[in-house]
C-alpha cells in the first residue's frame, strides 16, 4: 500500500490576521456562506461577516445548532445551493468546523476555516466527525482533499478561556503516542494508506512542542498574552496535530473518547480534548509503558488540568458495565482501535482505564 501524506493548500497564522484576511478569501471566490455558532458570532463573527461585505465579498450568515450531525448538514447544504455558494467559510470551534467542511464537500465548493479555539486539531484534516443528534459518536466522514485555507489568529485564540487551550494540549498529546503505535503495527492512517516519515516526525514535534511550551502557553492565556510559547503552542494544537494524526494514524486513544460518547450525564460537559487525554492514558497502559514515561505524561496532564482520574471525567461511581460499554464502542471495527500493534480486547480497556483511574489517584495522593 502506498504511503500518504496530507495538508491543506494554505495555512495562515499570525496576530490579528483575521481582519486583514481578503487577500486570502478572495483566492477562494466571491459568494460566501459564513457558519458559526452564537458564541462566535458575538465574539467576532458579526464583525467578520461585517468586514467581508465590506470588502465586496457576498456573504450569507448562517448560525450553527451545535452538533455535527447529518441533520444538521442537510439544513445547511440546503441554504448554500439555494445561496449559489461558491465557498464555505468555518468560524469557531471543532464542531463548526467539521460541519463546515461536510458542507463544502457536499456543495463542491472551496472552503475556508477559520478556527477561534485551539481547542482541537479538526481544522487541517480532510475528515469530520459526525454525531447522532443526541451527542454520541456516529462516523468519520472523508473528503478527497483537506481544507482550501486554514487561517488563525492568534490574538482571537488568545482571548478565549484558557480550558479551550488545555483541552486543544489534550487532543494534540495523543498524537504522536498514536502515530507510534501506528507505525510499529504497520497499520494504515486516516488518509488509507502507509505513514510517510514526515508525518510520523511531524507528530514528534508536536509532542515535543507541546511539553515545551504548552504550560508557559496556558498561562499566557489566563493572562491575555499573545506570547511566542502562545503561538508555537497554537501551531502544536491546530496544525502539527492535524497533519500527524492525518499522516501519522489513529489508534486507541481516540477510539477511547468516541467510546466515552455512549455515556451520558456530567461526562457529556467534558471536552473532546479533554476525553482524549484520559484516552492517551489509557493508551500508554494497555502498551504497558514503563513507568518514567507514564509518569512524564501523567505529570504535564496534571500540570495543564487534564482528566487523569473518573472523578475528573465526571464519571466518579462509574460501574464496570458502563465502562464495558465504553470499551465495547471503541473496539468497533468502525474505529481505530484496529491500529494498536496488539489485539486488544474489551477487557483490556476496561482494566487499562480503572487502571489509569486508581494510578492517578495514588500517585497525587503520595505527592
Amino acid at each position: 500500500m502506498a504511503k500518504i501524506y496530507a495538508s491543506p493548500s494554505s495555512y495562515v497564522q499570525g496576530k490579528g490576521i483575521l481582519l486583514k484576511s481578503k487577500k486570502y478569501i478572495k483566492r477562494l471566490g466571491k459568494r460566501a456562506l459564513t457558519l458559526a455558532g452564537p458564541n462566535a458570532l458575538k465574539i467576532i463573527g458579526n464583525e467578520y461577516n461585517q468586514y467581508l461585505k465590506d470588502s465586496g465579498f457576498e456573504v450569507q450568515p448562517v448560525t450553527f445548532n451545535g452538533e455535527s450531525s447529518m441533520d444538521e448538514i442537510k439544513r445547511i447544504v440546503k441554504i448554500g445551493k439555494d445561496f449559489k455558494a461558491d465557498m464555505i467559510i468555518g468560524l469557531g470551534g471543532g464542531k463548526t468546523l467539521d460541519t463546515a467542511k461536510a458542507i463544502a464537500n457536499k456543495l463542491k465548493t472551496k472552503v475556508a476555516i477559520l478556527p477561534s479555539l485551539a481547542s482541537t486539531d479538526a481544522p487541517c484534516s480532510r475528515l469530520s466527525v459526525i454525531y447522532h443528534s443526541d451527542g454520541s459518536f456516529s462516523k468519520y466522514l472523508f473528503y478527497d482533499k483537506n481544507p482550501d485555507l486554514v487561517l488563525v489568529d492568534t490574538t482571537l485564540v488568545a482571548k478565549a478561556p484558557v480550558r479551550f487551550l488545555a483541552s486543544g494540549i489534550g487532543d494534540a498529546l495523543a498524537t504522536n503516542v498514536e502515530a507510534q503505535a501506528v507505525v510499529k503495527h504497520d497499520g494504515n492512517t486516516t488518509l488509507g494508506g502507509k505513514q510517510t516519515l514526515v508525518g510520523n516526525a511531524i507528530a514528534q514535534k508536536c509532542q515535543e512542542t507541546l511539553f515545551k511550551y504548552g504550560k508557559e502557553a496556558l498561562i499566557s492565556v489566563k493572562n491575555g498574552i499573545d506570547s511566542k510559547a502562545l503561538d508555537n503552542v497554537i501551531e502544536a494544537n491546530i496544525l502539527m496535530s492535524g497533519l500527524g494524526f492525518e499522516s501519522g494514524g489513529l489508534a486507541a486513544a481516540h477510539a477511547i473518547y468516541n467510546g466515552m460518547t455512549v455515556l451520558h450525564g456530567d461526562i457529556s460537559k467534558m471536552m473532546h480534548g479533554e476525553k482524549v487525554a484520559f484516552g492517551t492514558l489509557t493508551q500508554l497502559f494497555l502498551e504497558g509503558v514503563d513507568i518514567k514515561r507514564f509518569d512524564k505524561f501523567l505529570d504535564f496532564e496534571l500540570q495543564i488540568g487534564l482528566p487523569t482520574t473518573f472523578k475528573d471525567l465526571r464519571i466518579p461511581n462509574i460501574k464496570d458495565d458502563e465502562l464495558l460499554k465504553v470499551a465495547h464502542a471503541a473496539n468497533s471495527s468502525n474505529d481505530t482501535m484496529g491500529e494498536m500493534p496488539f489485539e486488544v480486547s474489551d477487557d483490556d480497556i476496561v482494566q487499562a482505564m480503572k487502571a489509569v483511574n486508581a494510578y492517578s489517584i495514588d500517585y497525587q495522593n503520595l505527592k
